[in-house]
């Protein structure tokens, strides 16, 4: 299991095991800004779960859904991961966010093939497109994922002011009050509260799916380990 700060760091390892013969399978558990699988997975997991809680392990639940991912995107390998599981699955996603924490490039991200493959094994997936207005991207959402603030990650001072990230971009009751549905807020965590996701939301088990973001990391994971460890 590797999880480091270089990106492809898990992938050029896997290769140098096979070059060398030895039967080793390896977890990427998140490698730079690139991707975070396990966590992609348990949010499916987690969607699927809310949608139909009797049929949960089916992800075509996903097909035609409106997800919006909202914050951090450029230093996000979680939102990366979604990106490419999400529509992999037939949902739309719309990434909201500030040019600085989101450029552009982003609304192509789905076009090439996903990392490691020639070919995009998925022959249609769903849309991917870019919204600077926060009511304008939810409004036609059936769910919300979150973003931490990823300060470590940034090598320059991408948010001057965190007051009016907060007041644009942060999830609260009052931002969502104008929905016609209860949609689901997930955040990969951990959460700076208050700016991401007020601390109201957070206690809202209704609605908010922090809590089973966690636990559902823990069955997950170990379908992960069991897959791997079956094919040694």
């Amino acid at each position: 299991i590797v999880r480091h700060q270089s990106t492809n760091l898990p992938e050029e390892l896997s290769k140098y095991l096979e070059i060398s013969g030895k039967k080793t399978s390896v977890l990427n558990a998140g490698d730079g800004l690139h991707s975070h699988p396990s966590q992609g997975l348990l949010d499916l997991f987690t969607l699927t779960s809310f949608f139909e809680p009797n049929n949960s392990a089916d992800p075509t639940i996903l097909k035609g859904k409106t997800i919006t991912i909202v914050g951090d995107i450029l230093h996000s390998r979680v939102a990366r991961s979604n990106l490419w599981a999400l529509t992999g699955c037939g949902a739309n996603v719309i990434l909201c966010g500030p040019q600085s924490l989101l450029p552009e490039e982003f609304s192509y991200f789905v076009d090439t093939p996903p990392p490691g493959q020639k070919v995009d094994p998925i022959k249609k997936r769903g849309q991917v497109s870019i919204n600077r207005s926060l009511k304008e991207a939810i409004k036609d959402s059936d769910a919300i994922i979150t973003l931490r603030l990823q300060k470590e990650r940034m090598q320059q001072n991408l948010i001057t002011d965190i007051g009016k990230y907060q007041k644009d971009y942060g999830i609260s009751h009052e931002t969502i009050k104008y929905l016609d549905k209860k949609i689901p807020v997930l955040h990969p965590g951990p959460v700076n509260r208050d700016i991401e996701i007020s601390g109201r939301l957070l206690q809202d088990h209704s609605i908010c799916l922090v809590e089973e973001q966690v636990a559902n990391g823990i069955p997950i994971r170990m379908a992960l380990l069991y897959l791997l460890s079956s094919l040694n």
